[in-house]
């Protein structure tokens, strides 16, 4: 394995303002498919900063025998778990942190996600809001079982649980070639943690938004701006988790991390509206009978080759 650096603590602001670009790349691309899906005469590039002065400048709205704290909290939480992922993505030969247990760090984090997600629902003290937070955590019983065992298999391949380990464990071939469905479940569940695409009838305009029904300002900018960054910290994840981390031709490691980064995000971006909202009942039927089996499947291929190779 390649020499990791772990950088000083100092460089987490330089990571956040990475990953905070990222972020605003990903809203700015969204606005541009809104307004080419919608037929405007805008690009719709600059919408999002728009929507950001407007939040900022809107009144934070509260609601009778609401529980501030905690729904303070479940606001802002998403942007914070996606800080938390970025710490353990090695950017080239370069880290925050250099955890032997990278893999289960995000696991950490991703489960977190129920928390927030829920908390911003049931803290509003509001009907919509709570449906909304129902809705989410129905769709995390089916999807958190075959996210765990997605993060198994490039675990398993590499022999290890530091993500630094994974991918260079990848230089001859990378992991998504030989692990395509724990690929597409990682893929699955990143989509999910950030409410997005065929999650959302957490956010459903039957239910007036949802989980987000009562937030205002500040607030609603907090959450939807987790949402993108959870978008790109997913993406980032994946980069060393299958994508093969750094490896590539011409370009410096770090340089690759960002292209397959950004690759991935708009991918995802665009995905919001290429497949249809998953009802919470439907998809708890596909998580356990389709989705498991098949990436159990794919971790006993992954283990019989690695012991074959051992």
């Amino acid at each position: 394995m390649p020499d990791v650096t772990v950088l000083p603590s100092g460089w987490a602001l330089a990571a956040a303002a990475l990953l905070g670009l990222l972020a605003a790349a990903a809203a700015s691309f969204d606005g541009f498919l809104t307004a080419r899906a919608s037929g405007t005469s805008s690009s719709g590039l600059s919408q999002p900063f728009g929507e950001v002065a407007r939040l900022i400048r809107q009144r934070r709205r509260t609601t009778v025998a609401a529980d501030s704290l905690l729904w303070r909290i479940g606001g802002a939480g998403l942007l914070l778990m996606a800080l938390m992922i970025i710490t353990v993505v090695p950017l080239g030969r370069w880290t925050l942190f250099d955890f032997d247990v990278g893999v289960i760090w995000f696991n950490a984090m991703d489960v977190l996600a129920w928390a927030f997600v829920w908390l911003t629902g049931w803290g509003a003290n509001s009907a919509h809001s709570l449906i909304g937070g129902y809705r989410f955590l129905a769709h995390g019983l089916a999807y958190e079982l075959p996210l765990m065992f997605a993060l198994v298999a490039p675990a398993v391949g590499a022999a290890s649980l530091n993500v630094g380990k994974i991918a260079a464990a990848q230089q001859g071939l990378w992991f998504v070639v030989w692990m395509p469905v724990a690929f597409l479940v990682f893929c699955m569940g990143v989509l999910a943690i950030a409410v997005w695409g065929p999650f959302s009838p957490a956010l459903g305009a039957d239910v007036a938004g949802g989980v987000t029904a009562e937030l205002s300002g500040v607030d609603r900018l907090l959450f939807q701006g987790g949402r993108y960054a959870l978008l790109a910290a997913g993406a980032a994840f994946a980069v060393p988790m299958f994508l093969g981390g750094g490896s590539g031709p011409l370009l410096p490691g770090w340089a690759w991390v960002l292209v397959k980064t950004v690759a991935l995000l708009a991918g995802f971006v665009w995905l919001r509206r290429r497949l249809p909202a998953a009802r919470p009942d439907v998809f708890m039927e596909v998580g356990w009978l389709v989705l498991l089996p098949a990436v159990l499947l794919q971790d006993l291929i992954v283990a019989v080759v690695a012991a074959g190779r051992g």
